[in-house]
């Protein structure tokens, strides 16, 4: 068989699998989904999208249709996450740095009680920096500060940074910073690297209700940790579950301890999906 068409025929055969664990199409006002959380005493799955759009985040169904949109009373300088807490709060990650150059970083918290408010939303900011940053922006062999992926643990939360250090963009530093209001300096607690290209990049994170597991997103793939100890979550083993074709995926949570969902943007026709993947 010519080569060309059997790489085409396996192409169509990989995208035709993962079109299976699709369960709904996004709204167009979700076209750049960011990040995704289930939040406890809440029934919808909540999103948002990134820097440059409205400052709201979506509660929807599992049909993806949006049943609620709130208003939140912040600027979306680059909102990149969405992560919560066991009292149902929600956490805004504004902490996008492409340039290496912001010092204006904060999670911005929704109280619980607020998200089923039709008003505009006030939130509790907190404010944090890097420890081991100095310059804004630093040399460019310097720039791991860039974050698009958190969550919330024992009355802290843990930042994934996206390393953009050309031969070492599979590399992301874990800092965990005081779920509280103010202005802190994050805690560096351990590094870890997949892999060496871009498509490396952690996208989103979330940890599982028990806390025995933990999931990062990569643009190819999603990577399972147990087996932890305390909060370093890169000391125990992981598995690493391989996307069927590549998208821009930038949000994940988990629905229960056995089943992950995972959006992404469209873009050139493709994405703008909510899926479900069952972990083996």
């Amino acid at each position: 068989m010519n080569k060309f068409l059997l790489s085409l025929i396996l192409l169509i055969a990989s995208c035709n699998l993962e079109n299976k664990n699709i369960i709904a199409d996004l709204p167009k006002v979700l076209n750049e989904v960011s990040g995704t959380e289930i939040a406890p005493k809440s029934d919808l799955i909540w999103m948002l999208n990134d820097g440059g759009n409205a400052s709201r985040i979506y509660g929807l169904n599992k049909k993806g249709a949006i049943k609620k949109e709130l208003k939140i009373d912040a600027k979306n300088q680059d909102w990149e996450d969405l992560a919560s807490d066991k009292e149902g709060n929600l956490y805004i990650g504004d902490f996008g740095n492409n340039a290496n150059e912001r010092q204006d970083l904060r999670i911005l918290k929704v109280h619980a009680n607020d998200l089923k408010s039709s008003e505009k939303i006030k939130v509790e900011r907190i404010s944090f920096e890097y420890p081991d940053q100095e310059k804004f922006p630093p040399k460019k062999k310097r720039f791991y500060f860039d974050c698009e992926a958190f969550f919330h643990y024992n009355n802290s939360l843990y930042l994934f940074t996206k390393s953009r250090v050309k031969n070492d963009f599979g590399k992301t530093h874990l800092y965990k910073v005081p779920a509280k209001k103010g202005h802190h300096i994050a805690e560096h607690v351990s590094s870890f690297s997949a892999c060496n290209d871009s498509y490396c990049w952690v996208t989103s994170a979330d940890l599982s209700d028990d806390g025995e597991q933990m999931v990062l997103l990569t643009q190819k793939s999603f990577l399972v940790f147990t087996n932890y100890t305390s909060d370093d979550f890169f000391n125990g083993t992981f598995k690493e579950y391989r996307f069927k074709n590549k998208s821009q995926k930038e949000g994940i949570c988990f629905k229960d301890k056995n089943t992950l969902y995972v959006t992404d943007e469209r873009a050139h026709g493709n994405g703008g999906n909510l899926y479900e993947f069952r972990l083996e």
